[in-house]
């Protein structure tokens, strides 16, 4: 009967090791697919990005070769057929410039909404801008030289001007758009933190009653702000720390420097700061 009872009791502490087991792989799978869903969405959205740059690269090839076409100092250039022919790559210049200004706008608009971000493609953005500024200087430049050589393009003159002026007001609300997105973006990654004993953060009335930040008058001048994307250490000069305000475990670790102080090292920032942007930690 021993025998029998130990055995029905081996076989059930199987099935449950076997369910626990099962239930850890769920969690995990769940957690791996969430995570591929946000690469894919990603890389999604940085092929659409790709893909525009690539399409005004092109434009400014194409622009190039129609002022390639455009010889100014050929000889036969009082032909109406050569007046012809630099009508119709002036005018293909235009309509050329006209498609690559409106596309860097969309691209703008779609990094002011893009949750990828980065200096480097606002660099990329910013760098086509001032190709498109170049490409209008010497479109203005090549219009004076067929002015000299008493070539009239009326149409085209009227609105190369008009294109110019749309892209000196483009330029502007591009400044005006690029500083926006700059302070947002500043305030998105913006955090503050502050750390101190128990009868400090009550002066402060940071602490009130045992709650941390339930009232809208404490100092917020104590507080020293950071940027989430580069401010990943805080040295807290105290071998007792302790943090008052919530923040997701794994995204963060308290460790002790050669000194056995507590420093505070935020090794995941997007999730640490995801629930609050403020922090507090109480110290001794």
């Amino acid at each position: 009967m021993k025998k029998i009872f130990l055995c029905v009791m081996c076989a059930a502490a199987l099935t449950a090791c076997n369910n626990g087991a099962n239930k850890k792989d769920q969690a995990f799978a769940e957690e791996r697919d969430s995570l591929m869903q946000v690469i894919n969405d990603k890389d999604t959205e940085l092929n659409e990005i790709m893909g525009t740059v690539n399409e005004i690269q092109e434009g400014f090839r194409r622009i190039n070769e129609a002022e390639g076409r455009i010889t100014v100092n050929d000889g036969n250039m009082e032909s109406e057929t050569s007046k012809q022919a630099i009508r119709e790559n002036m005018q293909y210049i235009q309509d050329a410039m006209a498609q690559n200004r409106d596309k860097i706008s969309q691209l703008k608009e779609k990094l002011r909404t893009s949750t990828i971000g980065g200096d480097k493609l606002k660099k990329m953005v910013d760098d086509l801008s001032a190709q498109l500024e170049a490409q209008k200087q010497r479109v203005q430049e090549l219009e004076a030289q067929l002015a000299e050589k008493d070539i009239v393009i009326a149409q085209q003159g009227e609105a190369i001007t008009s294109l110019n002026e749309n892209v000196n007001t483009l330029t502007e609300e591009n400044k005006a758009k690029n500083q926006t997105v700059t302070e947002q973006d500043k305030q998105l990654h913006t955090a503050w933190y502050v750390f101190g004993t128990k009868s400090e953060l009550k002066e402060q009335k940071i602490l009130q009653k045992g709650d941390v930040l339930k009232g809208n008058d404490f100092n917020k001048d104590y507080f020293t702000k950071v940027d989430i994307r580069y401010d990943k250490e805080i040295k807290l000069y105290s071998k007792s720390a302790k943090l008052l305000t919530n923040h997701p475990a794994g995204s963060y670790k308290l460790e002790k420097d050669n000194k056995g102080q507590y420093v505070l090292h935020i090794t995941a920032p997007e999730t640490f700061w995801s629930v609050s942007k403020y922090l507090v930690i109480q110290v001794k």
